[in-house]
């Protein structure tokens, strides 16, 4: 019985220290809901444009070359990538659905669609690793600052790299 007893206390011990060693995390990763990321106003409107960079999974919106906006985003997994390429904002929708299957009736808030009407930036869980039907999903307060700061026209550049990806981008957050 005193075999027992010692042998059950070390068990709950171990099982307290791995609840406790559970609950870190990394300081680089947090979470779509909770992460705010500090926006700039552009001095011209008309010189905002954005910059995504999918192979690192970034969004910059930028004046110039200050960046107004950085943050992580998620882009097109490899059976349906995000379209590379020059593009243009052709809409603006602060609260839209999807449409098409599957997943009709998904939220897409803050919808900034660019290449096609079919295809926008929108709040949406951010995964680690490339995992829309092409879109690029937004944290939510970035959605909501991004929203903001472009309008119908804004530039949008979608390219493997962008040149704040080893900077500004290699101080962002990884989201989960």
């Amino acid at each position: 019985m005193k075999y027992l007893s010692k042998t059950i206390a070390a068990l709950l011990l171990a099982a307290g220290f791995s609840l406790f060693s559970s609950c870190t995390t990394t300081s680089s990763s947090g979470s779509a809901f909770s992460f705010d990321p500090p926006v700039k106003q552009p001095t011209n409107r008309s010189a905002v444009r954005v910059a995504i960079s999918t192979s690192a999974q970034k969004m910059y919106i930028v004046e110039g070359n200050q960046v107004l906006l950085a943050s992580p985003v998620a882009v097109g997994k490899a059976a349906t990538p995000t379209p590379k390429g020059n593009h243009r904002i052709l809409s603006k929708t602060k609260y839209r659905r999807r449409q098409s299957q599957p997943g009709r009736g998904y939220p897409m808030t803050y919808w900034m669609s660019f290449y096609s009407p079919a295809y926008g930036m929108h709040w949406g869980f951010v995964k680690p690793y490339p995992c829309t039907a092409g879109c690029v999903r937004l944290p939510l307060n970035t959605a909501r600052k991004a929203f903001d700061l472009v309008r119908v026209g804004t530039r949008v550049n979608i390219a493997s790299s962008q040149p704040w990806d080893a900077t500004v981008g290699a101080k962002l957050p990884r989201l989960d």
